[in-house]
C-alpha cells in the first residue's frame, strides 16, 4: 500500500492549486491503479426493489494485463453508500480498501502483459436518486399512470458506478461488450442494452437477460423495468437487415406506433451522413423512459411524450424543429457521435454533443431542405450563453460549458461552409465513423482528422471557438463600391475565409483590408458562418 500512499500525497499536492479533489482525479484519470489493466467484458445481474429504492446484483469483470507489473493495487469504482463484496478471482489478493467511492485491491503476484484474469463482485444498496434526471444523475424509481413500478438510471454525469462496481472512465470500454441479467417482479419487464436473448422465471421473478456484443461506454449501461410491451420491424440499411425495436408502456403502444415512424427515416439520414449504423449486431432500440432522454447505446431512452420538436416546442425558435421528434433524433444520433466514437475524456465531451447536435440539423436537410437546415442551426444560436469555453478540465472528470451543443453544432457548420463542399464534408463525417470505430478519441485526433482530410488546417478555428468564449467580429463599412474590412475579438492567427455575395471569397484578418466591389448594392454576408457581422 505505499505506493497508494504516495500516489495519493502526489495528486493532493497537485489538485489543491486547482480547486478540485483526490476523489476528482482518481475519477477522472487514467491512474496507476487502471492504467496497466484493460475491461474485456462485464457479466452482470441487477435486481431493483422498487419499496426500498434499492438494487443489488454481481458483477463479473473480465480483464487482461496490458503491461508487466509486479503486486499491482487495482481501483474499482463504486459510490456510496452501495456497499460491495468480493466473491471470487483469480487474482492473488492481499487487502483490500475502501476510500469514498473506490475500491482498492492489492494483489501479491507478478502480472504479464497478455494475461487475462477476473473478478466478481457483490453489490447492493440505496443509490443516489436522480432528482432532475437526467441531468443530475442517478436512479429512478416512479410508477406510471396506471401505479406500476417504473424504474431506471440515468448516469452520463454522475458515472455507471453510482450502483454498479466497474471501472469507471469513458477510455476503457469492455472490448467484447456486456452481458445484463435484470431481475424483475413476474408482472414486469426488465430491458436492457444490446439483444434480449432468454427470458425465464425462478422463484416467481422474470430473468431477462440482454448482449451487447460490441465495446459499450460505461454510462450506456442501462436496466429499464416496467410494464413494457414491445414491437418492432426490420430496416434495409447499408450493413444488412437492421432490427428495430421499441418498448413503452402498455398504454401508449397506439401513440408510439404512430410517433416511432420517425426512426426509419431517421437511420436513412444518419446512414447517408454517417455512415452504417455501427451496432447492427446488437440491433437499435428505443425504451421509453420516465426522464427526457439518453443516448444509451442499443437503449436509446425516450421520455419525450411522444410529441414533435423537444416536448413540444422548438429548441431553435424558428419553427423548423417542431417537424420531428427531437428526443428520438437527437439521442438516436449519438449512435455514432458518443457511442461508435466516444472521447477518452469528459473534458471532450463537445465531441459527442458537438456533432450530434449537429446532426439535427443534417437530418432536417435530408428530410426537408437545406434551407430549412440552415434556418434550424442558425436559430440555436440563441441559446450560446459563451460562458466558459467548450472543453473542460482534463483528468478530473470536468466536461465544459453547455455551449458543446449549439456553438460545437454551429462551429461544425461553419467548417462545413469553408470546405465548400458537401460531398467532401460528408465524406469526412463517414471517414471519422470509419476510422474510429467503436473507439474512444481526443479531441486532437478529431482535430488533426478534419484538418487532413479536408486538406484545410482549421487548428485556429478549433481553437477559437473551443477553447475561448470569443466570437469573431467581422468590422466592415461600404462606401459605394469600395468596402473595408477586419476581424476582431481573435485567437493568435485565425484563419477563416468568408463568402460575400454569394461566390466571393475574402480572408480577413486584423488588418484593415480594401476590395472593389462589383457593384454599389449592399454586400451580402453568409449566416451561415458564425461570425458577429458589425457594420462600422
Amino acid at each position: 500500500m505505499k505506493n497508494l500512499l504516495v500516489l495519493f500525497v502526489f495528486v493532493s499536492t497537485f489538485i489543491s492549486a486547482q480547486n478540485f479533489s483526490k476523489q476528482d482525479t482518481l475519477k477522472g484519470s487514467d491512474t496507476q491503479f487502471r492504467n496497466f489493466w484493460d475491461v474485456k467484458k462485464y457479466e452482470l445481474s441487477v435486481e431493483p426493489n422498487f419499496e426500498k429504492k434499492s438494487v443489488s446484483g454481481t458483477n463479473k469483470i473480465t480483464f487482461s494485463i496490458i503491461n508487466n507489473v509486479s503486486n499491482p493495487t487495482f481501483q474499482i469504482d463504486l459510490q456510496q453508500p452501495m456497499e460491495y463484496k468480493i466473491l471470487d478471482s483469480d487474482l492473488k489478493i492481499s487487502s483490500e480498501k475502501r476510500d469514498v467511492d473506490f475500491i482498492f485491491i492489492q494483489t501479491n503476484q507478478n502480472l504479464k502483459k497478455g494475461e487475462t484474469h477476473f473478478l466478481t463482485i457483490q453489490y447492493s444498496g440505496n443509490p443516489t436518486i436522480a432528482k432532475r434526471a437526467p441531468w443530475d444523475g442517478g436512479w429512478i424509481f416512479e410508477k406510471d399512470n396506471n401505479g406500476n413500478p417504473w424504474i431506471t438510471a440515468a448516469q452520463e454525469g454522475i458515472g455507471a458506478s453510482v450502483w454498479l462496481p466497474i471501472k469507471d472512465i469513458w477510455s476503457d470500454e469492455p472490448d467484447n461488450g456486456i452481458a445484463m441479467k435484470i431481475v424483475t417482479p413476474k408482472d414486469l419487464v426488465g430491458v436492457g442494452n444490446g439483444r434480449l436473448i432468454s427470458k425465464a422465471t425462478e422463484n416467481g421473478k422474470n430473468i431477462f437477460t440482454w448482449e451487447v456484443k460490441n465495446p459499450i461506454n460505461t454510462y450506456s449501461i442501462i436496466p429499464s423495468v416496467g410494464k413494457y410491451v414491445n414491437f418492432n420491424e426490420v430496416y434495409d440499411g447499408e450493413k444488412g437487415k437492421l432490427d428495430m425495436d421499441y418498448w413503452v408502456l402498455d398504454y401508449n403502444l397506439d401513440k408510439a406506433k404512430k410517433q416511432f415512424t420517425q426512426a426509419k427515416p431517421m437511420m436513412k439520414a444518419f446512414e447517408y451522413w454517417f455512415g452504417p449504423y455501427p451496432f447492427y449486431e446488437d440491433s437499435y432500440k428505443l425504451v421509453e423512459s420516465p426522464h427526457l432522454g439518453m443516448e444509451h447505446q442499443s437503449n436509446v431512452a425516450y421520455g419525450n411524450g411522444f410529441k414533435n420538436g423537444y416536448l413540444g416546442r422548438d429548441l431553435s425558435g424558428t419553427g423548423v424543429g417542431l417537424n420531428w421528434d427531437f428526443i428520438l433524433i437527437h439521442e438516436s444520433g449519438h449512435e455514432w457521435f458518443a457511442n461508435n466514437i466516444t472521447a477518452k475524456d469528459q473534458a471532450d465531451m463537445w465531441i459527442h454533443e458537438g456533432f450530434t447536435c449537429y446532426s439535427e440539423t443534417l437530418f432536417t436537410e435530408k428530410f426537408m431542405d437545406k434551407k430549412s437546415a440552415e434556418t434550424y442551426v442558425q436559430g440555436l444560436r440563441h441559446n450560446i450563453r459563451n460562458d466558459v469555453p467548450i472543453i473542460g478540465k482534463y483528468g478530473v472528470r470536468k466536461a465544459g460549458s453547455g455551449d458543446m451543443y449549439y456553438k460545437g453544432a454551429n462551429m461544425l457548420h461553419t467548417i462545413r461552409q469553408v470546405i465548400n463542399d458537401d460531398e467532401k464534408f460528408r465524406q469526412i463525417l463517414r471517414g471519422l465513423n470509419k476510422d474510429f470505430y467503436h473507439q474512444t478519441v481526443t479531441t486532437k485526433q478529431i482535430e488533426d482528422y478534419i484538418n487532413l482530410k479536408s486538406g484545410i488546417d482549421f487548428s485556429s478555428v478549433f481553437n477559437q471557438y473551443l477553447r475561448t468564449t470569443k466570437i469573431p467580429i467581422l468590422e466592415y463599412s461600404q462606401k459605394g463600391k469600395v468596402l473595408k474590412y477586419r476581424y476582431t475579438n481573435l485567437v493568435e492567427n485565425f484563419k477563416l475565409p468568408l463568402i460575400i455575395n454569394g461566390n466571393q471569397k475574402i480572408s480577413p484578418t486584423e488588418k484593415w483590408h480594401t476590395l472593389k466591389l462589383k457593384s454599389k448594392k449592399a454586400v451580402e454576408l453568409d449566416g451561415n458562418y458564425y461570425v458577429e457581422y458589425k457594420k462600422m
